[in-house]
């Protein structure tokens, strides 16, 4: 059969603040994709833009493999290719100039895609699909093999007659577990290892357990896997988990579910799966602050290795929450992070500023909670309208000169906000040098009653008080005068 090659559209090197992490994973969603075109019996091979800094570098691979179709298959559980960044939409539409000019038929498959097909049709691509690609990629691609109708492949967009086509939507998967596993031996697991080292963190592998999520936060764009929620079993990523740590000698794993262990007892069932296996592994998660205080999930998590939960906590403020309907109570966000740290589980903080309405109170109120909490980590963004969302219809009339980040760190008001872009990019690292001044403070204060318990990492931190007490009293001043030029 035809050779497939497959790739997608993020390059870390492209997004500053990504790259200076030194933390990539490889393109899962690309491998899922990849590894059932291959138990159908197609020739696939991987080019792999992670860790590329130019498309350019594609044109070589397909003089070289002259493969019948480039599958631009982005890694969908990759939060970064949701936000549509205009640097990789940029480097996308140069791929499909050259995979057409190498004659390959061109579909894409991403977020970014699925929002704006026109504009990626009007570049060249042959077809786009829309939503969950696996199962819709498969079965264009036996079209195209069998050469039977188009119009019977849900899920696609493509032209006919220079008119764009626009098929009826695929049902989502429920059955996940049908899938095989990712196909992993396309990637280069050691170039991702040698990019690690230079972040000093363990090497980690990222998996998914769940696609999609049932909440319904008014501004969080969910183009590819939607508004409901399935899951593979606690075996199947079990036994994901046993491969992986056999293969490539891993054993900490970032589990980049919108959601993680929503479906009741999985967690449980999950811990009870990787004792009979023998697996002792640790892992972080994406979950919410209402789901961790149910029940016993808290200890389920620790005795299963957690290590680490990101939280949505986005603002301390009930008004700002309830009018992104977030779903959840500020008294929640400060009783789960309580609870974790009492289990030794490290809690780290989304928070986003610029939601309309917000004024300072609610501003000042997030900072506070960051101050008397002291996650271990946070996240700061401002509020960014995506298409699909309630909140992109409320303000898409002011997306008229930029309606896109170009990085992940861009930070660009795209709306009329309280306040303009200078102010909440000043914001964004005041919060930053607030929260490291007070855990300085903080260990400065546990160093005098327990010196025993200190370490590097909190010498340093106390070291560097003196710089965030000037910084962030001179940032103050700058943000009190950016506040009033609205």
């Amino acid at each position: 059969m035809s050779k497939i090659l497959f790739s997608h559209s993020y390059y870390y090197k492209l997004d500053p603040k990504q790259w200076k992490n030194k933390t990539p994973f490889p393109p899962l969603g690309t491998l899922y994709a990849a590894a059932l075109l291959r138990k159908n019996n197609y020739e696939v091979d991987l080019f792999d833009t992670n860790l590329l800094d130019s498309s350019a570098a594609i044109s070589t691979i397909l003089k070289q493999q002259k493969p019948c179709y480039l599958v631009i298959y982005d890694d969908g559980f990759n939060y970064l290719t949701k936000m549509c960044l205009t640097n990789m939409r940029a480097a996308c539409f140069e791929m499909i100039q050259l995979g057409k000019k190498n004659n390959c038929i061109v579909i894409v498959s991403s977020s970014d895609a699925t929002d704006h097909y026109a504009e990626y049709l009007e570049k060249g691509a042959d077809f786009i699909i829309q939503g969950e690609g696996e199962i819709t990629l498969l079965d264009l691609i036996n079209s195209l093999e069998n050469k039977t109708p188009l119009e019977t492949v849900l899920g696609i967009v493509y032209k006919k007659d220079n008119e764009i086509k626009v098929n009826s939507k695929r049902s989502v998967m429920v059955q996940l577990d049908d899938l095989p596993l990712p196909a992993w031996d396309l990637v280069t697991i050691d170039s991702y290892k040698e990019i690690w080292k230079q972040s000093n963190q363990e090497f980690t592998l990222n998996l998914a357990t769940t696609r999609g999520c049932p909440y319904k936060c008014n501004w969080c764009a969910k183009p590819i896997y939607g508004n409901r929620y399935n899951s593979h079993s606690p075996e199947y990523i079990a036994n994901q988990i046993e491969f992986l740590s056999k293969k490539y000698n891993v054993q900490r794993f970032w589990m980049c579910d919108d959601i993680f262990g929503l479906k009741p007892n999985w967690i449980q069932d999950f811990n009870i799966q990787l004792q009979k296996r023998g697996l002792k592994i640790r892992y972080y998660i994406q979950s919410r602050v209402d789901l961790l205080l149910k029940e016993d999930t808290i200890d389920a998590l620790a005795n299963s290795g957690l290590e680490e939960v990101w939280v949505g906590a986005e603002s301390a403020s009930q008004k700002i929450l309830d009018a992104m309907d977030k779903g959840i109570k500020v008294e929640e966000i400060y009783q789960a992070t309580r609870m974790l740290k009492e289990k030794k589980i490290r809690v780290a903080f989304f928070l986003q500023f610029g939601y309309l309405d917000e004024n300072q109170e609610d501003i000042q109120k997030t900072i506070a909670m960051v101050k008397e909490l002291l996650p271990d980590n946070i996240g700061i963004s401002v509020s960014y309208p995506l298409p699909g969302t309630k909140f992109y219809e409320k303000v898409k009339d002011d997306l008229k000169l930029k309606s896109n980040w170009d990085d992940s760190d861009d930070l660009e008001m795209m709306f009329n906000g309280t306040y303009k872009t200078k102010y909440y990019r000043k914001l964004q690292r005041f919060v930053h040098k607030e929260y490291r001044k007070s855990e300085g403070f903080y260990n400065l204060k546990h160093f005098f009653k327990n010196p025993n318990q200190l370490n590097i990492s909190k010498v340093k931190s106390i070291a560097k008080l003196g710089f965030y007490i000037i910084s962030t009293f001179i940032d103050s001043i700058i943000l009190k005068r950016l506040q009033r030029e609205r």
